[in-house]
């Protein structure tokens, strides 16, 4: 049975020219990049190679770009530094849909003290810009916004969002894990402070990730030990997979576009064709302004576990939210804050797909659909 993967804002297969670029670095290029000899040196040239190609995707300096292991850690260190940098401000502003690599790190901090602002959102997943303006205080050490939803696929306005930061001298973190090499960043004009990324959800390997930190910033390293990254994260560099990020990070730019278009196109057909055939189905979030590849539909009076086993059944891969949180029968946090209703929210799936999504996939996909459905409200225990 052929496996049909929709999963994608989960973890995204590595692209073969990636898995190539890794395979010397793997085998009889081991060198540590921090030696002296020249067998070290090579290694050492194609880490910076990555961190350009990286840089360039974001419009950003190589030398604004520090390696870390995933996005988590990339989030984590962002707000340990706007804290430890200002210890005088006791205030950090968030969302209420944040991932757990922001939410979860807050909430931490608010346990020892802070007062944290968490932005609620409407029945579409948007913000409010005058609650967030009123948040803005002289006690702000840091904002953290999402620049795209991984459960609904929103793009927040973080232009306009940082920019309200910096008009109060108030840090601004953008955790754009889901949004890199899906959207276009520019750095030059978007003044976040710092922004996260993550390797494996733009076709390089789970394991490595990216911090991006202006130049300017005062920054505090969250792994101490040796020199590495210009002394700002102790540890030997990854190079496999930092080699690998750099070329997904080129593949990213290069074609950036066209795959926007064709995934948003498969997207679209993927979820007309779901809604058509499916009574009592809605699609959450905000469809004017999403990521091109995310689709998040709830059907009611069904679970969304039960619709995930049948499809896996089938050879088709989805999930109900954030891979962070699966395991929870609870709807998700996103969708909650929301306000989905519980009998819709309970049923919901995300669809994600990649630049390897086909039509035939979408066909099938479609096809099969309407009769899980149909088979999982003939014995549900929801009822109006």
């Amino acid at each position: 049975m052929k496996t049909i993967y929709l999963d994608n804002n989960a973890t995204t297969a590595v692209a073969p020219e990636v898995r190539d670029a890794m395979l010397p670095y793997l085998t009889d290029l081991y060198g540590n990049p921090s030696s002296m000899h020249t067998f070290g040196g090579q290694v050492a040239d194609a880490v910076e190679a990555a961190r350009e190609n990286l840089a360039n995707l974001l419009s950003a300096s190589p030398d604004e770009i520090l390696f870390t292991s995933c996005g988590s850690e990339s989030d984590n260190a962002a707000i340990w530094t706007a804290i430890q940098t200002q210890p005088e401000k006791r205030h950090l502003i968030t969302t209420r849909v944040e991932h757990p690599a922001v939410l979860n790190v807050i909430q931490h901090w608010e346990r020892h003290g802070y007062r944290v602002t968490y932005l609620a959102v409407d029945s579409k997943g948007r913000l409010d810009m005058d609650e967030y303006a009123q948040a803005l205080t002289d006690d702000t050490a840091l904002a953290s916004i999402m620049f795209a939803n991984n459960e609904v696929g929103n793009i927040y306005p973080i232009q306009r969002m940082s920019e309200m930061a910096h008009e109060k001298g108030i840090l601004f973190h953008t955790d754009a894990v889901q949004a890199v090499g899906k959207t276009p960043i520019d750095l030059n004009h978007l003044p976040a402070d710092m922004l996260s990324l993550s390797g494996h959800k733009l076709h390089a390997p789970k394991g490595i990730g990216a911090l991006y930190i202006r130049k300017g910033v005062r920054f505090r390293p969250f792994l101490q030990g040796g020199h590495q990254e210009r002394g700002r994260r102790a540890g030997t560099e990854n190079v496999p997979y930092v080699v690998g990020m750099g070329v997904a990070a080129q593949l990213a730019l290069d074609h950036m576009q066209e795959e926007r278009v064709q995934t948003a196109m498969l997207r679209d057909k993927l979820e007309t064709g779901i809604l058509e055939r499916i009574t009592d189905s809605m699609v959450n979030g905000d469809i004017e302004n999403r990521l091109p590849n995310t689709s998040n539909i709830s059907f009611k009076n069904v679970e969304g576990e039960a619709i995930l086993l049948m499809l896996d059944r089938l050879g088709i891969c989805a999930s109900s939210g954030s891979a962070c949180t699966s395991g929870s029968l609870e709807p998700s946090h996103v969708l909650r804050a929301m306000g989905v209703p519980f009998n819709y929210a309970h049923g919901s799936i995300r669809l994600s797909l990649s630049r390897y999504t086909t039509e035939e996939e979408v066909d099938f996909v479609v096809e099969q659909f309407p009769q899980v459905i149909e088979t999982l409200r003939a014995i549900s225990p929801f009822k109006d």
